[in-house]
Protein backbone atom coordinates (compact mmCIF):
# COMPACT_ATOMS: atom_id res chain seq x y z
CA UNK A 1 0.00 0.00 0.00
CA UNK A 2 2.92 2.12 0.96
CA UNK A 3 6.35 2.70 -0.99
CA UNK A 4 9.08 4.26 0.81
CA UNK A 5 12.23 4.57 -1.29
CA UNK A 6 15.36 6.07 -0.80
CA UNK A 7 14.06 8.67 1.48
CA UNK A 8 16.96 11.31 2.34
CA UNK A 9 16.97 13.81 4.32
CA UNK A 10 19.63 16.09 6.17
CA UNK A 11 20.22 19.14 8.58
CA UNK A 12 23.32 21.37 8.76
CA UNK A 13 24.49 18.72 6.37
CA UNK A 14 23.87 15.72 8.98
CA UNK A 15 21.97 13.27 7.56
CA UNK A 16 18.75 11.98 9.68
CA UNK A 17 17.96 9.77 6.65
CA UNK A 18 19.33 8.39 4.10
CA UNK A 19 18.38 6.22 1.43
CA UNK A 20 15.67 5.00 3.74
CA UNK A 21 13.09 2.31 2.08
CA UNK A 22 9.81 1.05 4.01
CA UNK A 23 6.93 -0.84 2.95
CA UNK A 24 3.70 -1.08 4.50
CA UNK A 25 1.27 -3.85 3.25
CA UNK A 26 -2.54 -3.27 2.59
CA UNK A 27 -4.16 -4.08 6.38
CA UNK A 28 -0.67 -4.44 7.81
CA UNK A 29 0.25 -3.00 11.13
CA UNK A 30 3.76 -1.97 11.33
CA UNK A 31 5.58 -0.88 13.92
CA UNK A 32 8.94 1.52 13.91
CA UNK A 33 10.84 1.07 17.07
CA UNK A 34 14.29 2.74 17.23
CA UNK A 35 16.82 4.88 20.04
CA UNK A 36 15.24 8.13 20.43
CA UNK A 37 16.30 10.92 18.18
CA UNK A 38 17.31 8.02 15.43
CA UNK A 39 14.49 10.05 12.85
CA UNK A 40 11.38 8.43 13.85
CA UNK A 41 9.15 11.66 13.51
CA UNK A 42 11.32 13.03 11.06
CA UNK A 43 10.00 10.60 8.52
CA UNK A 44 6.26 11.08 9.57
CA UNK A 45 7.27 14.70 9.19
CA UNK A 46 8.64 13.62 5.39
CA UNK A 47 5.76 11.15 5.15
CA UNK A 48 3.04 14.16 5.80
CA UNK A 49 4.90 17.29 3.93
CA UNK A 50 5.59 19.06 7.10
CA UNK A 51 9.36 18.96 5.74
CA UNK A 52 10.69 18.90 2.63
CA UNK A 53 12.55 15.49 1.40
CA UNK A 54 15.63 15.82 0.22
CA UNK A 55 15.31 13.24 -2.07
CA UNK A 56 13.42 9.76 -2.67
CA UNK A 57 10.01 8.92 -3.33
CA UNK A 58 6.72 8.56 -1.63
CA UNK A 59 4.37 5.76 -3.56
CA UNK A 60 0.39 5.04 -2.57
CA UNK A 61 -0.83 2.53 -4.22
CA UNK A 62 1.67 2.09 -6.76
CA UNK A 63 1.45 6.30 -7.51
CA UNK A 64 4.12 8.21 -6.62
CA UNK A 65 2.71 11.26 -4.59
CA UNK A 66 4.69 14.61 -3.20
CA UNK A 67 3.23 13.15 0.91
CA UNK A 68 0.60 12.14 2.66
CA UNK A 69 -1.19 15.07 4.02
CA UNK A 70 -4.63 14.34 2.27
CA UNK A 71 -4.40 10.94 2.02
CA UNK A 72 -3.45 9.41 5.12
CA UNK A 73 -5.07 9.98 9.15
CA UNK A 74 -2.50 11.34 11.53
CA UNK A 75 -2.61 10.68 15.30
CA UNK A 76 0.15 11.69 17.31
CA UNK A 77 1.22 11.54 21.03
CA UNK A 78 -1.21 14.31 22.14
CA UNK A 79 -4.60 14.22 21.77
CA UNK A 80 -4.57 17.69 19.93
CA UNK A 81 -7.96 18.39 20.89
CA UNK A 82 -9.44 21.96 20.51
CA UNK A 83 -10.48 23.02 24.16
CA UNK A 84 -13.02 25.38 23.52
CA UNK A 85 -15.13 22.39 21.53
CA UNK A 86 -16.81 20.15 22.74
CA UNK A 87 -15.87 16.31 21.84
CA UNK A 88 -18.83 15.98 19.21
CA UNK A 89 -17.26 19.29 17.74
CA UNK A 90 -14.05 17.85 18.14
CA UNK A 91 -14.89 14.72 16.19
CA UNK A 92 -16.54 16.59 13.44
CA UNK A 93 -13.49 18.51 12.47
CA UNK A 94 -12.47 16.03 9.72
CA UNK A 95 -16.37 16.61 8.46
CA UNK A 96 -15.79 20.27 8.38
CA UNK A 97 -12.27 20.39 6.74
CA UNK A 98 -13.48 18.10 3.54
CA UNK A 99 -17.00 19.74 3.13
CA UNK A 100 -19.47 16.57 4.27
CA UNK A 101 -22.75 17.09 5.51
CA UNK A 102 -22.52 17.84 9.35
CA UNK A 103 -25.69 16.46 10.30
CA UNK A 104 -25.13 12.95 8.18
CA UNK A 105 -21.08 12.86 9.60
CA UNK A 106 -22.36 13.59 13.53
CA UNK A 107 -24.42 9.90 12.83
CA UNK A 108 -21.59 8.80 12.22
CA UNK A 109 -19.43 9.95 14.59
CA UNK A 110 -22.09 9.17 17.08
CA UNK A 111 -22.17 5.83 16.28
CA UNK A 112 -18.20 5.62 16.79
CA UNK A 113 -18.36 7.27 20.39
CA UNK A 114 -20.35 4.22 21.19
CA UNK A 115 -18.24 1.73 19.82
CA UNK A 116 -15.15 3.30 21.39
CA UNK A 117 -16.91 3.30 24.54
CA UNK A 118 -17.08 7.25 25.14
CA UNK A 119 -20.82 7.40 24.51
CA UNK A 120 -22.82 10.13 26.19
CA UNK A 121 -19.79 12.07 26.68
CA UNK A 122 -20.28 13.87 23.22
CA UNK A 123 -21.33 17.31 24.93
CA UNK A 124 -18.16 17.12 27.31
CA UNK A 125 -15.02 19.46 26.91
CA UNK A 126 -12.07 18.12 27.06
CA UNK A 127 -10.98 19.74 30.20
CA UNK A 128 -13.91 17.95 31.81
CA UNK A 129 -12.91 14.54 30.76
CA UNK A 130 -9.76 11.98 31.38
CA UNK A 131 -6.60 11.56 29.34
CA UNK A 132 -7.90 8.00 27.97
CA UNK A 133 -11.72 9.34 26.91
CA UNK A 134 -9.57 12.02 25.66
CA UNK A 135 -7.49 9.84 23.41
CA UNK A 136 -10.50 8.15 22.30
CA UNK A 137 -11.99 11.11 20.70
CA UNK A 138 -9.17 11.74 18.86
CA UNK A 139 -9.17 8.60 17.81
CA UNK A 140 -12.71 9.06 16.77
CA UNK A 141 -11.61 11.87 14.97
CA UNK A 142 -8.75 9.96 13.25
CA UNK A 143 -11.58 7.47 12.01
CA UNK A 144 -13.73 10.24 10.62
CA UNK A 145 -11.09 11.38 8.04
CA UNK A 146 -12.15 8.07 6.49
CA UNK A 147 -8.54 7.44 5.19
CA UNK A 148 -7.14 3.94 4.33
CA UNK A 149 -3.93 4.55 5.46
CA UNK A 150 -3.25 6.16 9.60
CA UNK A 151 -0.11 7.01 10.95
CA UNK A 152 -0.02 6.41 14.55
CA UNK A 153 2.79 8.62 16.55
CA UNK A 154 3.06 7.36 20.03
CA UNK A 155 -0.53 7.93 20.42
CA UNK A 156 -0.31 5.99 24.08
CA UNK A 157 2.36 7.20 25.61
CA UNK A 158 1.48 9.73 27.77
CA UNK A 159 -1.29 7.12 29.03
CA UNK A 160 -0.94 5.48 32.25
CA UNK A 161 -0.49 1.35 31.95
CA UNK A 162 -4.10 0.53 32.63
CA UNK A 163 -5.96 3.02 30.37
CA UNK A 164 -2.99 2.29 27.72
CA UNK A 165 -3.86 -1.27 27.41
CA UNK A 166 -7.00 -1.01 26.81
CA UNK A 167 -6.77 1.74 24.19
CA UNK A 168 -4.32 -0.83 22.38
CA UNK A 169 -7.58 -3.25 21.90
CA UNK A 170 -8.62 -0.43 19.96
CA UNK A 171 -5.33 0.32 18.07
CA UNK A 172 -6.28 -3.43 16.47
CA UNK A 173 -9.92 -2.90 16.12
CA UNK A 174 -8.57 0.32 13.62
CA UNK A 175 -7.33 -2.79 11.60
CA UNK A 176 -9.36 -5.45 11.95
CA UNK A 177 -12.82 -3.67 11.90
CA UNK A 178 -12.23 -0.78 10.23
CA UNK A 179 -9.76 -2.62 7.49
CA UNK A 180 -6.96 0.36 8.00
CA UNK A 181 -3.15 -0.25 7.32
CA UNK A 182 -1.60 1.24 10.11
CA UNK A 183 2.10 2.77 10.29
CA UNK A 184 3.04 3.18 14.40
CA UNK A 185 6.25 4.70 16.01
CA UNK A 186 6.35 3.67 19.61
CA UNK A 187 8.89 3.66 22.61
CA UNK A 188 7.40 0.58 24.11
CA UNK A 189 8.78 -3.21 23.04
CA UNK A 190 6.10 -4.98 24.53
CA UNK A 191 3.50 -2.35 22.58
CA UNK A 192 4.84 -3.55 19.68
CA UNK A 193 5.14 -6.89 19.81
CA UNK A 194 1.17 -7.08 21.49
CA UNK A 195 -0.21 -5.18 18.10
CA UNK A 196 2.79 -5.78 15.19
CA UNK A 197 2.72 -8.00 11.73
CA UNK A 198 5.76 -6.33 11.04
CA UNK A 199 8.46 -5.19 13.59
CA UNK A 200 10.84 -2.90 12.24
CA UNK A 201 14.03 -2.07 14.89
CA UNK A 202 16.08 0.84 13.68
CA UNK A 203 19.60 2.01 13.96
CA UNK A 204 20.62 6.05 15.05
CA UNK A 205 21.36 7.79 12.96
CA UNK A 206 21.38 8.08 9.71
CA UNK A 207 17.99 5.88 10.41
CA UNK A 208 18.05 2.48 8.90
CA UNK A 209 16.23 -0.78 9.47
CA UNK A 210 18.34 -2.93 11.61
CA UNK A 211 16.35 -5.78 11.91
CA UNK A 212 13.14 -7.38 10.43
CA UNK A 213 10.37 -9.00 12.82
CA UNK A 214 7.40 -10.89 11.09
CA UNK A 215 4.20 -12.15 13.16
CA UNK A 216 1.20 -14.68 11.56
CA UNK A 217 -0.71 -15.02 15.15
CA UNK A 218 -3.72 -14.22 16.42
CA UNK A 219 -3.34 -10.37 18.45
CA UNK A 220 -3.35 -9.47 21.09
CA UNK A 221 -0.33 -11.83 21.85
CA UNK A 222 1.08 -12.92 25.45
CA UNK A 223 4.00 -11.23 25.70
CA UNK A 224 5.27 -13.90 28.31
CA UNK A 225 5.33 -16.48 24.95
CA UNK A 226 9.06 -17.33 24.87
CA UNK A 227 9.59 -16.71 21.42
CA UNK A 228 8.24 -13.02 22.05
CA UNK A 229 10.54 -12.63 25.53
CA UNK A 230 13.43 -13.38 22.91
CA UNK A 231 12.81 -11.40 20.55
CA UNK A 232 12.10 -8.31 23.50
CA UNK A 233 15.58 -8.62 25.25
CA UNK A 234 17.08 -8.92 21.81
CA UNK A 235 15.70 -5.40 20.80
CA UNK A 236 16.19 -3.96 23.90
CA UNK A 237 20.58 -5.42 23.93
CA UNK A 238 20.61 -3.41 20.64
CA UNK A 239 18.74 -0.20 21.26
CA UNK A 240 20.84 -0.10 24.45
CA UNK A 241 23.86 -0.78 22.23
CA UNK A 242 22.97 2.51 20.08
CA UNK A 243 22.43 4.57 23.34
CA UNK A 244 25.83 3.72 24.41
CA UNK A 245 27.67 4.49 21.10
CA UNK A 246 26.24 7.93 21.07
CA UNK A 247 28.26 10.75 21.21
CA UNK A 248 28.41 12.68 24.38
Amino acid sequence: MLSVKNLSKSFNGLYILEDFNLTVPKNGFTVLIGPSGCGKSTLFDLLTGVVEIDRGDIFLFGERVPHLREKAAYMQQKDLLLPWFSMMDNALLPARITGEDIDQSREQALALFERLGIGGFENYMPGEISGGMRQRCALVRTLMFERDLVLLDEPLSALDAITRRSLQSLLLMLQKDFNKSILMITHDIEEALLLADELLVLTSPPMRIREQFTFDDEKPRNVSDSRLIEIKEYVLSQLQKDMKDEPV
